[in-house]
């Protein structure tokens, strides 16, 4: 293998990341497809600069490669304990330590020990180290099934920690400055392509009224209700009717907006004569 290993080492790949998120399973298994169904919840959400998201249960022994200057590296398992489903466990660097053999791996079980393992194998002193897994308990890992109750409540969790601890920091500091919005006489409101993008990646948001602003604040899908951001030209700018939570008191124009990161909402001051 060291021939191989040369080989490899000598391709550049891709370059590296601040924050490489994985997740490993198999999407056909029930809930062994949590580490894939939760890169995908990711990628809705939308992510910040700096962050690249792999599926594993399709890349395979690509996770190892993308792990190449990654700063730090997240991945996301089922895990067959036996404990209760949906019990959350989070594994940090230090416990990493004792890997599983090289022999016999193949893509078809490639878990997320086995991506490590092979990282490590593969890139040497350029191995990341930096690196957190999250495992979810398994329930049902019917051919077919959807994720149980319990993993699908465990990976919103999950999802939320992995916001906080590993995004939250790069959206703050990657967050356009100027935002600007445009109301218009029809009552609707005009996004830009890039900043629909970066906070709307589902096209859905509610919208209220708090003070003398007005918030949108993204939903993951239209199944969950709400506001619909609908593409209003080939640039892809999106624009969202808000003239029932106005009141049809529109603030015809455009206004400057700003990204709450704290509140998840972008905050438009209305200026409406009371």
């Amino acid at each position: 293998m060291t021939q191989l290993h040369e080989e490899l080492v000598d391709d550049p790949g891709t370059p590296g990341c601040e924050v490489l998120v994985v997740g490993c399973g198999n999407l056909l298994r029930g809930d062994d497809g949590v580490g894939p169904i939760l890169i995908r919840h990711l990628w809705e959400r939308g992510i910040p600069e700096g962050v690249q998201i792999v599926d594993g249960g399709t890349a395979g022994m690509d996770v190892a490669f993308r792990m190449r200057g990654a700063r730090r590296v997240v991945l996301v398992d089922a895990s067959r304990t036996g404990a209760e489903p949906g019990t959350i466990y989070r594994v940090p660097g230090p416990a990493l330590a004792d890997l599983p053999p090289l022999e016999g791996l193949h893509t078809h079980a490639f878990r997320w020990d086995h991506a490590l393992a092979f990282a490590h194998w593969l890139l040497k002193d350029a191995y990341p180290d930096d690196i957190t897994v999250f495992l979810i308990e398994a329930g049902c890992l019917d051919l077919g099934a959807e994720l149980s109750p319990a993993v699908r409540q465990a990976m919103e969790e999950v999802i939320a920690l992995i916001e906080r601890d590993f995004l939250a920091e790069l959206r703050g500091s990657t967050a356009p400055a100027g935002l600007r919005v445009e109301f218009t006489e029809d009552g609707y409101l005009r996004l830009d392509a890039e900043l629909a993008a970066r906070y709307f990646p589902a096209d859905a948001a509610a919208a209220i009224r708090r003070g003398g602003e007005l918030w949108l604040m993204p939903l993951r899908g239209p199944q969950g209700g709400g506001l619909l951001l609908k593409q209003r030209n080939a640039a892809g700018d999106r624009c969202v009717l808000v003239r029932e939570v106005l009141e049809d008191r529109i603030p015809v124009g455009v206004r400057d907006a700003v990204w709450d990161e704290t509140q998840g909402a972008l905050r438009i001051p209305l200026d409406l004569e009371t």
